[in-house]
């Protein structure tokens, strides 16, 4: 039973985003903010979470322009991945400027495989493809889908862009591999973890659970740790690719652990505060804490 719903749900998502898939690019744009303003009034649960957290943040000046805007990123950026599945997106990624590519090239001649981090910003996925079809490919580190069919049509979309998937569960020991054999790996740093996954940190001014992870990986494996973002330009987009962090050069093992994942947060929050609208609000950043 649980099969037939899956698939059954599978096919729905087809029916709805071939005709998506199919539309003109110049009109893309135009069916992502619809589609961003749908979400914003239908969603009303995760409208109320961007609002609150945005909130938290900014204030309530602006508070729901900035949560609209959002929801209109998501929308657009939707259509965009869309586009790109079925084969229609050639455009969209010829149109991603990559900057500070000599950065990547840089942390990678050391020869010790290199952590992208990133986090849940602009286009994230279109971001991922790019990357790996104009620089080099990369082990994405994501969560797996429920969905069964959904989850193998996007892991072969990713792996004919030239991205191999590590799902999180177990994903250390595949990382550490990786990284071993001076390959690449991206991971997303902008959500919540569980107490023992991390530590509790001020993120945009307040306590927030963070990921460990990224910092122990790079500690263990002298791995270099590069930053890479998306953002709007326009009808276009950009990606910076900045200078490898440098790791801390504390004695004590734990305080260079926390004081390694501030500094990598730093770049989500400096992000977020020079695009407010294309940041994941929808996620309860600060449970928990």
């Amino acid at each position: 039973m649980i099969k037939v719903k899956y698939f059954l749900e599978t096919f729905f998502i087809i029916v709805f985003t071939l005709p998506i898939a199919l539309l003109p690019q110049s009109m893309a744009k135009k069916i992502g903010d619809f589609l961003g303003i749908l979400f914003f009034h239908l969603w009303s649960s995760r409208r109320f979470i961007a609002l609150e957290n945005i909130k938290r943040v900014f204030g309530n000046e602006n508070c729901q322009k900035i949560c609209k805007e959002t929801f209109k990123n998501l929308g657009k950026s939707l259509v965009e991945v869309i586009k790109i599945y079925y084969g229609f997106g050639r455009k969209i990624i010829e149109n991603v400027e990559i900057i500070g590519i000599e950065n990547y090239y840089k942390a990678r001649f050391k020869g010790r495989g290199v952590i992208i981090i990133t986090g849940h910003c602009g286009n994230w996925e279109l971001m991922a493809l790019s990357l790996s079809r104009y620089i080099d490919n990369a082990s994405i580190v994501v969560r797996k889908q429920k969905n069964p069919y959904l989850n193998k049509i996007i892991e072969r979309i990713r792996a004919k862009f030239g991205n191999k998937v590590v799902y999180k569960s177990g994903a250390l020991k595949q990382i550490l591999s990786e990284l071993r054999e001076n390959k690449t790996v991206g991971i997303l740093i902008d959500q919540a973890v569980l107490e023992n996954e991390g530590y509790l940190i001020n993120f945009l001014g307040m306590p927030a659970w963070t990921s460990k992870m990224p910092a122990l990986i790079a500690r263990k494996t002298q791995a270099a740790v590069i930053p890479v973002f998306i953002n709007r330009n326009g009808n276009d987009q950009v990606i910076r690719i900045y200078p490898e962090v440098c790791l801390s050069d504390i004695n004590d093992f734990e305080r260079a652990v926390i004081e390694d994942t501030k500094r990598f947060n730093r770049y989500i929050e400096d992000y977020i505060l020079s695009h407010p609208t294309e940041w994941l609000w929808i996620h309860r950043r600060w449970k928990r804490a």
